[in-house]
This record gives C-alpha cells, structure tokens and sequence, in this order.
C-alpha cells in the first residue's frame, strides 16, 4: 500500500523513461562543451531511438528558450521515426494560443497513435517577470480550454485570461479520446499543488530525501482529494549505475572533474526556472549533502552544479539502484523519469543492466481513456499504446 492513494494503485509495474536532452544538456564532463554532444536533431534523435529499441516506455523532450532546439518540432519529427516508445513533449503554458495548442495536440496526437503526452510548464516567458499566480492561473486556464477543446463540441471559455466563445472543435479530436493526452506536471508552489490536484494526471517530482518526497506527495494528495481526484506520482532523477557502488561513484565523481563552478553557475543561470521554488529546493538538498555531495545513500547531488531543475542522480550498483527504484515504487512512485551523461551511453548502460530487471508498462490514461480505433480496455503491464 502506497503512502497516500494512487490512481493506478492496483499497478504492479512501473512506467520507466528517458530523456532527451535536446536542450543543449549532454556532456561528458559537466559544463565542458562536447561538439559531438551538442544539441542536433541527429544528436537527440539517436538517443530517442536507442531508448525506444531498448524498452523504455516514455522520453521526456523539455523546452527551453535560451539553447537547443524547439520542443514541438523535435517531437513532430520524431513521432514517425519511432515505434513504440511515447514522447512526452513540454507544452510551456501560454506561449501558444490554446485553441491552436489544442488543434496541434490532437494532430501529433494521431500521427503517433496514441503515444503522445504532456508535460505541463508554467514558467515565464522571455523578458516577463510574472508572479506564480498569475503563471500557474494562466496554465490552468490553459488547460481548462485544452480538455473543452478535446471533448466538447465548442470552446466556451469565459476567463481571467483568455475568452473564447462559440469555437467549434470538429478538427481538434486527439487520437486519445475521454479527455486526450496524459498531463504530467511539476511545480511546488500552493497554485502549482492546486492546478495538478484539479487538473493533471502525474505529479512529477525532482530528486530529494525519501522523506521530504514523502512530503510532498501528501500535500498534493490533499490538494487532489480537494477536488474529488487521486493522482500519480513520479521522479525525475539522473542515473550513474555500474557492476560496483565503488565504479559508480568514480564516474560520478569523473562527471564534475572539470566543472568551473562560475561556468556552471551561469548555465544554471540560463533556464527560465533557474528562480522557481522547486529550484530553490535542490539548491537546498545540495547544500545539505555531505562532504561528497550525497543527502542520503546513493543520492549524490553533484549534478546540480551545472544545470537548473533536476539536480541530482543515483549512484550505486545495479542492486542498489533496484533496491531504491522498489523503495520508491513501496512510497506509490509509479512514473520514473531517467537520464544520465552521456545520455545514448548511459541509456545503453541502463538498458541493459537494470531495465531487463524492472516489470514495465504505459502509464495508464484512467483506465478507459483509450484510442478512437481501440475498445475500452485497460491498458496491461506489457502492452503499448
């Protein structure tokens, strides 16, 4: 039994994922550029594939306006060049309009059959310096229009933000239908607890002490429980795995060697979330590790010198690593969300090593948010959408 209640409570598998750093973030030292790592769709690409092939069930693709590439493009691109794996593309709330975020949406949605979904993002734009509540009122306007926009026959929206009225819907149907695309989201502000409690799918979290992960979940649980909804939880956190606790942390240690700590200041500095609470939090856990950089066994920090948002890895063996994976899952964390440097080395080294090891699924869409061309049935640990 969970922590706190889950949606997929009954689900004894684990939707395990990668990431594609096409945000200009592959290294092999941190903060020293590679030429052969930087961000290129043949780059990003490579990645995606090798963690398709290798059983991964979802790919995070970020958003950042500062380096890399565009999100959308990268995940329209790359929708007819894998197979089974789903993409879970970064949708920063605002930035289209959402009648014609809602028109993309289903378009991907249907070239990839039913393999698309979203991260939710809230953070500013370029150049705006806007409060927390406005940012997340924005995104939960969003995305109220998304869902009228994906089940009704009209958007009638009358908000603070936006106001549309009489807008037919006829071409904007996703491929998924009950509701489209899973939302996952990720904020620790009170507005960003209550837009994933009303709204959103999966509560995703960055990387922290059991406890205070323990803490998080339940203060979302309560927000959710607000609303009349359950949720799923899920972690976002590097990997550095190898045969031996001792290879493992060399290499860790090998990933910060040549990292000047003023270049990864100013990459951390670069992303529009570098001043978020979340943010602050793993500047916090960093801070509070000991002399080599671990809060607590196996979780080293080091990460977070050189880049904003999720700050730190797992670092062990191929069985520690499975042990702190089923501690996670016994907290009711049913979406983990992996990524290591380099991240096509380490997706094959994660890949082999462990992946073989964890019972996998796709996340479930409510068990009945289903295809258009599939019956009503649950989606089973072992099968793909």
């Amino acid at each position: 039994m969970s922590i706190v209640p889950v949606r997929s409570e009954g689900l004894d598998a684990s939707e395990v994922s990668w990431f594609a750093p096409i945000c200009s973030d592959d290294y092999r030292y941190l903060g020293v550029p590679d030429g052969d790592l930087r961000s290129s769709f043949e780059h990003t690409k490579e990645i995606v594939q090798a963690a398709d092939r290798l059983g991964f069930r979802n790919c995070l693709c970020p958003s950042s306006y500062q380096v890399g590439q565009d999100t959308w493009s990268f995940v329209s691109a790359m929708a007819p060049l894998t197979e089974n794996i789903n993409l879970l593309a970064a949708i920063r709330c605002g930035e289209v309009h959402p009648a014609m975020l809602a028109r993309a949406v289903a378009t991907v949605d249907h070239v990839m059959k039913g393999r698309l979904t979203l991260n939710v993002i809230s953070s500013n734009f370029p150049g705006e310096d806007a409060t927390s509540e406005h940012r997340y009122k924005r995104s939960w306007e969003v995305v109220e229009i998304l869902r009228q926009a994906w089940t009704q026959d009209e958007i009638n929206y009358d908000g603070e933000i936006y106001q549309l009225k009489g807008l037919n819907t006829d071409p904007v149907r996703p491929y998924q239908q009950n509701g489209g695309p899973l939302l996952y989201f990720g904020g620790y502000s009170p507005p960003a607890l209550d837009l994933c409690g009303a709204h959103c799918d999966v509560y995703l979290m960055w990387p922290e002490t059991e406890d205070l992960l323990v803490e998080r979940m339940k203060a979302v649980h309560a927000r959710a429980e607000h609303h009349g909804r359950v949720l799923d939880y899920g972690l976002r956190v590097h990997m550095v795995v190898r045969d031996t606790e001792k290879e493992a942390r060399e290499y860790a240690d090998s990933l910060v060697s040549k990292l000047d700590d003023d270049f990864g200041k100013e990459i951390q500095g670069r992303a529009l979330d570098a001043k978020t609470l979340g943010v602050a939090q793993q500047n916090a856990a960093r801070e509070m590790a000991d002399d080599e950089g671990y809060s607590e066994d196996n979780l080293w920090t080091g990460i977070g010198r050189a880049r904003s948002g999720c700050g730190a890895a797992l670092v062990g063996s191929v069985d520690q690593v499975l042990s702190k994976i089923e501690n996670y899952r016994k907290m009711g964390i049913r979406a983990f969300i992996f990524s290591g440097y380099p991240h096509k080395d380490e997706a094959e080294i994660f890949g082999k090593k462990v992946l073989p090891e964890l019972k996998t699924c796709s996340l479930p869409v409510e068990y009945g948010r289903v295809p258009a061309e599939t019956p009503a049935t649950p989606l089973g640990v072992g099968e793909r959408r």
